[in-house]
């Protein structure tokens, strides 16, 4: 069995938080990178090495979601980031996939549905609840985007395919025998020349030139 996913859990109600975190733990496809109760304590548990996914609630207390998710990006942080909230407003969904979150999902969501959902995440689709992926629409990939794509060197080509394919960093490291540190450069250089605030974002418009 591969490695599994490293998940941290960011909610600012303790006895959810857990809850969530006994979740994760219950599924050997994943394991538990830490928890945070607030936006900084996620900043700073990403500081020195990231998760394969940050699991972020929206209404917190100081730091809000959006807040975070958007620090998370200037740091330059290539995890996935899926928000779990209980908001099905139009402006939060719409806010925070355009600032760069690579899912938006319910609290009420089933437990094993989550789980399934966090899988699809990290095989590099958008992950939504259906009560609310009617909001994306206007969010299409816009076609035409193919000059990036050309300006990319051999190797940031070859990262990138992978990557629309849904590797981890962990995982293209290992396939292309270099390590999890420069495939993790790559990405972000990547992003840069994309223009693009997630690693799901950027492989929906290759995959779409």
């Amino acid at each position: 069995m591969s490695k599994p996913y490293s998940v941290l859990v960011v909610d600012d109600h303790p006895l959810l938080r857990r809850g969530i975190c006994q979740l994760i733990a219950s599924d050997e496809d994943f394991t538990l990178f830490g928890e945070a109760g607030t936006g900084l304590d996620a900043l700073a548990a990403v500081a020195n090495d990231e998760p394969d996914i940050v699991l972020l609630d929206l209404n917190m207390k100081g730091m809000s979601g959006l807040d975070t998710l958007t620090a998370l990006r200037q740091e330059s942080v290539t995890a996935r980031v899926v928000i779990l909230t209980v908001s099905d407003a139009k402006q939060d969904v719409v806010r925070l996939m355009k600032a760069g979150a690579d899912g938006y999902l319910l609290k009420d969501t089933e437990p094993d549905l989550l789980l399934e959902q966090l899988k699809q995440a990290m095989q590099g689709h958008r992950v939504i609840s259906d009560e609310v992926a009617e909001y994306l629409y206007d969010l299409k990939a816009t076609p035409d985007e193919a000059s990036w794509i050309d300006a990319l060197t051999p190797r940031e080509l070859q990262i990138l395919q992978h990557l629309a394919e849904g590797m981890s960093n962990r995982a293209i490291s290992e396939e292309l025998h270099i390590s999890e540190g420069t495939v993790k450069v790559h990405v972000k250089n990547l992003l840069r020349k994309a223009n693009a605030k997630s690693r799901t974002e950027m492989a929906v418009r290759y995959l779409n030139n």
